[in-house]
């Protein structure tokens, strides 16, 4: 049996005039776990679905699987972004139906997925339990797909690959959403399934990695570079500084001193209690942390401050000075909050521009569908001369680099100046060179007066402009404290 695993030669791959890969080159020996980091938008992902069969691409890629080992002779890639259907095959789903009872009973059960995944895999259900008591979704057997958070999403994707142990298994930002006890069961499993043969490649920039992993490369002008380290790897050019537009600098327009007045919060579904005796109090200019495992209610709480939550009604909650159900619509409550979260950057129009996805902010819209004033014009391009942007105005969202689609989308959330941030995960599959130009952003915005919800499991990757957390857990608040020294 051959040392070389995977052979790669003369690989090309070019997205319309763009060349992503050229003429690249790389070897796999067999005990060889490999990390592929580097700048955003170099390739890596593009890579990844090569290697899996999944890009067309030109040149050599050989396999050589073991035929007489246990595992299945398959590449398995797991992507950043999980893709789901209905029950009839669509993914025609919109931003709120996670949380419309009404609606979201379209989708398969987690419990049925996974069924039909061992169907259609030869698994053995009875093998099953080990993976579910690791990552702890075990109660979210019959919970809709739609209704799983960013990070239950991950985890049920690493479930899968974890269960069907290929011979080699590719996972792209494999702690996307994870907090911080399941990215070390992650490595620890991880550094498992290594011991028992299964090839590993993993895309990412992190540097708390599984202890297997013992090669490390990045992509360079199309061509595979390696390097000696995790911490080796190439970083994204640095932002220069620049004056935020005028526009922003200005205090957000709202004469009141409450935003968020929650008292004794319930959400149910059916049997499920997800949120249970919440109180919580967002003052004028507070910026808060908000905290917990996945699958705390963390997103169903901010649901409930977004408006669309449609329990909000059976709650007792006040948002910006009005109790909800007393007349005001879902409108009025979004024009005063700007919103970054996983599930908004999934649902968002692939058909937008960067242009039209900046200027969907003015009208809380996923895409564009009005006339932009000569005002809000201007706004627009301020901004994209702020984020460096403007070069790539008329591009496609998706065709950007993460980075760079979640500085359009914050861009999108400050266009309107609005006297509430609410950032869900939003630094979630960037680097740490990224997410630390995104945090000085926002430390920058928040001397002007703006209110903070910021959502972030990586305890030194935040803004240092937090003053107070909330902790929740099985949807309770385990903790509301000032921030002193940030422990999570």
């Amino acid at each position: 049996m051959t040392d070389t695993f995977v052979h790669i030669a003369q690989l090309n791959l070019q997205y319309a005039q763009q060349v992503v890969l050229d003429q690249l080159d790389w070897q796999i020996h067999r005990d060889e776990f490999w990390q592929i980091g580097g700048k955003s938008g170099s390739g890596k992902s593009a890579l990844a679905k090569a290697l899996a069969g999944l890009e067309k691409t030109s040149g050599t890629i050989r396999i050589h699987f073991d035929r007489e080992s246990s595992r299945p002779p398959r590449v398995l890639y797991v992507s950043n972004w999980y893709q789901f259907t209905n029950l009839e095959g669509d993914r025609n789903f919109y931003y709120q139906q996670r949380y419309n009872k009404q609606q979201k009973n379209d989708t398969l059960t987690v419990y049925a997925e996974l069924t039909a995944y061992a169907n259609s895999e030869n698994l053995s259900m009875e093998n099953l339990t080990p993976y579910l008591d690791l990552f702890g979704p075990a109660d979210l057997k019959n919970t809709q797909l739609i209704e799983l958070s960013s990070g239950e999403h991950k985890k049920l994707q690493l479930i899968k690959a974890l269960w069907l142990k290929p011979q080699l298994l590719i996972v792209d930002e494999p702690y996307t959403g994870l907090d911080k006890a399941s990215r070390q069961k992650l490595n620890d499993f991880l550094d498992g399934l290594a011991a028992d043969g299964v090839q590993l490649v993993l895309v990412t920039n992190e540097t708390d990695l599984p202890r297997c992993i013992n090669r490390f490369a990045e992509i360079e002008d199309g061509k595979l570079k390696q390097v000696d380290s995790a911490w080796m790897l190439s970083k994204d050019i640095s932002r220069t500084p620049k004056e935020l537009p005028q526009f922003l600098r200005e205090e957000p327009a709202f004469s009141g001193d409450l935003l968020v007045e929650m008292e004794n919060i319930h959400i149910r579904y059916g049997e499920k209690q997800v949120l249970s005796g919440v109180d919580w109090t967002v003052r004028k200019g507070e910026k808060w942390l908000l905290q917990g495992p996945n699958g705390s209610g963390k997103s169903t709480l901010l649901s409930l401050i977004t408006g669309d939550h449609p329990q909000a009604y059976a709650n007792h909650i006040r948002l910006f000075g009005h109790r909800r159900g007393s007349g005001e619509s879902i409108w009025e409550i979004k024009e005063r909050i700007g919103l970054i979260s996983p599930e908004l950057h999934w649902y968002f129009d692939k058909t937008a521009s960067v242009w039209q996805a900046i200027a969907s902010g003015f009208y809380d819209s996923i895409g564009l569908f009005r006339h932009v004033s000569y005002e809000k014009q201007q706004k627009i391009r301020q901004l994209l001369a702020f984020f460096d942007l403007t070069a790539d105005k008329d591009r496609l969202i998706t065709t950007l680099p993460l980075g760079k689609q979640r500085l359009v989308l914050l861009a999108r959330t400050l266009i309107k100046n609005p006297p509430l941030l609410i950032l869900d995960e939003p630094c979630q599959g960037l680097d740490q060179s990224q997410t630390a130009l995104f945090n000085a952003v926002v430390d920058e915005l928040c001397g002007f007066g703006k209110t903070l919800i910021y959502v972030g499991h990586y305890e030194t990757q935040l803004p240092s402009c937090l003053e107070k957390r909330i902790v929740l857990e099985k949807g309770e608040v385990q903790v509301i404290e000032e921030i002193n020294e940030l422990a999570y």
